[in-house]
């Protein structure tokens, strides 16, 4: 029997994006990064805004963003990328501009850049990769490391009264008025995979329709920083990370 006799083109449920690029990435199995760039890449295409969408990022293991996304990227310094969008989406307010950032880079170094971007209001989106840790540069703690988690830099484990409590940035972010839409999202299974894509398609355009900045948290695993494989890591942020930083829309006064 001929294949497209029983696979037929109206049943396709699934195209590879085309924006997504054939390089391979350098991102460790299980890593949550690719998923992301994939719906990027679809939402992008789906909004049609191929020619007029500009990406920031700044340091941190998407700092190769540029080679799997074909958009125009902006690479910037470690936690600035909030600053370098403000001035792309102010000298072009006719793109739409995002950062994707991790939560070393966004709640750590670029902490200033970060709340005083999203205080002013400015017409981006921000793209959150929260997955616990320093991934790129050996696994340290970050802001948002769990009480009581094991890092390079805290190796028995993370103590709130030598380290300080674990940053709930996005919480913080919702308290600004210059916000307009704060979730927090994952993408570890089909479902929260749609979530995630319908979030990012709205801060995409929110930020087209001048609402404000929006920001889209991805609670995200890193199996090698955490020494645990790709499932354990899921299970782990499953029954961790959910607890701290909830999944689900913080603000949203955006019309529906």
């Amino acid at each position: 029997m001929d294949i497209n006799e029983i696979v037929k083109p109206e049943n396709k449920v699934y195209s590879r994006p085309k924006l997504l690029t054939d390089e391979t990435m350098h991102y460790c199995p299980g890593c949550s990064h690719g998923v992301v760039h994939k719906l990027i890449a679809e939402v992008v295409e789906e909004l049609g805004l191929e020619d007029k969408t500009v990406g920031i990022a700044p340091v941190g293991c998407a700092v190769f963003a540029y080679r799997y996304v074909d958009v125009d990227w902006i690479e910037a310094a470690h936690g600035r990328a909030p600053a370098i969008a403000t001035a792309v989406k102010r000298l072009r307010p006719d793109l739409m501009v995002f950062t994707y950032q991790g939560d070393g880079d966004l709640a750590a170094i670029g902490t200033c850049e970060s709340i005083h971007a999203a205080n002013r209001g400015e017409n981006i989106a921000i793209i959150f990769i929260n997955n616990g840790i320093y991934g790129m540069t050996g696994g340290q703690m970050a802001p948002t490391t769990l009480e009581g988690m094991k890092t390079s830099t805290t190796p028995y484990g993370r103590r709130v009264d030598l380290n300080g409590f674990p940053l709930k940035i996005s919480n913080i972010f919702a308290e600004l008025d210059g916000t307009c839409y704060v979730t927090r999202q994952a993408v570890h299974n089909p479902a929260c995979v749609r979530k995630t894509k319908n979030a990012i398609k709205k801060a995409f355009l929110n930020s087209m329709k001048g609402l404000g900045t929006s920001v889209v948290e991805v609670v995200s695993t890193c199996a090698s920083g955490w020494k645990m494989s790709p499932a354990d890591a899921n299970k782990w942020m499953v029954e961790n990370m959910f607890v701290k930083y909830p999944l689900g829309d913080i603000k949203n006064t955006t019309e529906e």
